[in-house]
């Protein structure tokens, strides 16, 4: 018997086209998207948990939604369902596209020299990558939603489709292009 994520999404077909972030995807399949923080006391162990729940946790660090996993949850499942309605595809392949558009792949760091601070444009690293992509989703879907009658569950489909089909009025997005915008300046 093959489970499907939040039952009724195959994920045996997803395709990973950054061969980059494939690693620090992860896509495994559970009964439910819960580990309890078991992985945080290893190394890079947030690879270890499933994307989709790390878009959850991510959805849970504003102050109406603190704490609230099954809120956020129904929230992501009526997300899902949405997406699969409007794009006739796998909602969980739409997530990763989003993930793989909007993911900033050079960033700027500040280094002192003497008393002097300069900004340094350096290289992200994958697993950053895939965590700056899902809290700028989850970002843009709550800003978007927030005193708007636009629900929740609407604002975070728009911005998972705009994201995957690397559309600029994607706060995700916007946000990458200025990222790399403002180390492009700093090289």
């Amino acid at each position: 018997m093959e489970i499907k994520l939040l039952g009724q999404y195959d994920i045996n077909e997803i395709q990973i086209h950054d061969q980059g972030l494939s690693k620090y995807i992860n896509l495994t399949s559970n009964l439910n998207l819960h580990t309890g923080g078991r992985f945080s006391n290893y190394f890079a162990g947030k690879r270890n948990v499933n994307t989709v729940e790390r878009l959850l946790n991510k959805l849970m660090r504003t102050e109406k939604w603190t704490g609230k996993k099954y809120s956020a949850y129904r929230v992501l499942s009526e997300a899902f369902a949405k997406i699969a309605e409007k794009t006739k595809q796998n909602p969980v392949q739409i997530l990763i596209n989003a993930i793989e558009n909007s993911a900033p792949r050079e960033e700027v760091t500040r280094l002192k020299y003497g008393g002097i601070a300069v900004p340094k444009a350096v290289d992200v690293s994958p697993s950053r990558r895939v965590d700056v992509s899902l809290r700028n989703i989850a970002i843009g879907a709550t800003n978007a939603s927030f005193k708007h009658k636009k629900s929740i569950e609407d604002c975070l489909a728009d911005e998972i489709m705009l994201a995957a089909k690397n559309d600029a009025s994607s706060f995700s997005v916007s946000k990458k292009e200025e990222i790399e915008r403002v180390a492009a300046s700093a090289r």
